[in-house]
């Protein structure tokens, strides 16, 4: 079964086709990061007006890249939500058109459970149960996962997603947008224990996050050794390797409480913020001290990406699951809700 995947639902188009004997047959995906950055953030009209322009291209691009015709695609999947509302309906719209001129089923998907099933792509894909960390710009949860649609949700951000702290932050440092991953380049040079941060709700049972506080926290910090406007390179490095390294240990000891709690000893991580590498470290030394297994999806597909949703898309075609040729889109849409 070759699939196609359009994947829409913030600022980058990404286009994919799976094939379920041979695998990732071929990758596309434009990033809207340029056209954004003079405002600091996604403007979602232009984000909207972006994927109109991008979405057929690509998916040509797509077709020519696994050297196959319309013809040869069996179902087609698209992001459905969460996502901005503009942009989801854009390839809604254009994945159920083409499934209908094509004649081949179509399916919905849940974006963050594309994330969820990113890992699957890979050679070595985990086995059935697992923990799921998922941290992006939007999300941060920690999910039980038994099966596919068999998920249940565990604990979750209360405010701001670790994603958005990281790039809330950045911006406050001056760092142009997205900022995230420049913070982590920035607190490479940073000095360790300079600067103190909370690691937020980890003095209490539960697993749910907070990260609005600590970015205030930074906030504070950063006006406190800003001096006639300006703030020295080091001490911006010394912040953003104590601000890292304060989100990381909360995202580190609640997936611990998750795996203690459900007893499960393969942890997956997925998400833009995936792809830190602070993270990838720190939970890997978690999963080997508990002789247990950590998994990550390939950078490439750690953020938004067509391939996550093909595969997807294809585990729920080949379950017999479609939508019908109403189109429509949930901006939010818990995992929870899925089957």
């Amino acid at each position: 079964m070759k699939v196609l995947g359009i994947e829409t639902s913030c600022d980058e188009t990404g286009i994919a086709v799976y094939d379920d004997q041979s695998g990732l047959l071929a990758n596309q995906l434009y990033s809207q990061i340029n056209l954004h950055a003079d405002y600091g953030g996604v403007v979602p009209e232009l984000a909207s007006r972006d994927h109109i322009r991008k979405t057929v291209p690509l998916i040509q691009a797509a077709l020519k890249q696994a050297n196959i015709t319309a013809e040869d695609i069996d179902g087609v999947a698209y992001t459905a939500g969460p996502g901005l509302i503009g942009a989801l309906m854009v390839g809604a719209s254009i994945g159920r058109a083409l499934a209908y001129a094509w004649n081949v089923p179509a399916v919905a998907v849940n974006h963050m459970e594309g994330h969820l099933l990113a890992p699957m792509l890979e050679d070595n894909p985990p086995e059935f149960p697992f923990v799921a960390l998922l941290v992006s710009g939007g999300h941060t949860q920690l999910i039980s996962v038994t099966g596919i649609g068999q998920y249940q949700l565990l604990g979750e951000s209360i405010d701001d997603a670790a994603g958005e702290a990281f790039d809330k932050t950045a911006k406050l440092l001056g760092l142009d947008y997205p900022g995230g991953a420049k913070l982590s380049k920035l607190g490479e040079q940073g000095i360790a224990n300079r600067f103190y941060f909370p690691r937020p709700m980890t003095d209490r049972p539960g697993l749910d996050f907070s990260f609005s506080g600590l970015k205030t926290a930074a906030a504070n910090i950063i006006h406190q050794n800003t001096c006639d406007g300006t703030i020295d390179l080091q001490t911006k490095s010394d912040i953003a390797r104590a601000f890292e390294d304060a989100l990381v240990d909360t995202l580190v000891i609640k997936s611990r409480r998750a795996l203690d709690e459900t007893g499960f000893n393969r942890l997956v991580i997925a998400g833009g913020v995936s792809a830190n590498k602070t993270l990838r470290q720190q939970l890997s030394v978690l999963m080997k001290n508990r002789k247990g297994q950590v998994y990550y999806p390939r950078l490439e597909f750690c953020t938004d990406n067509g391939a996550m949703i093909a595969y997807a898309g294809m585990v729920h075609l080949k379950e017999g699951q479609h939508s019908d040729l109403a189109i429509a889109v949930r901006p939010r849409w818990p995992l929870s809700d899925l089957k």
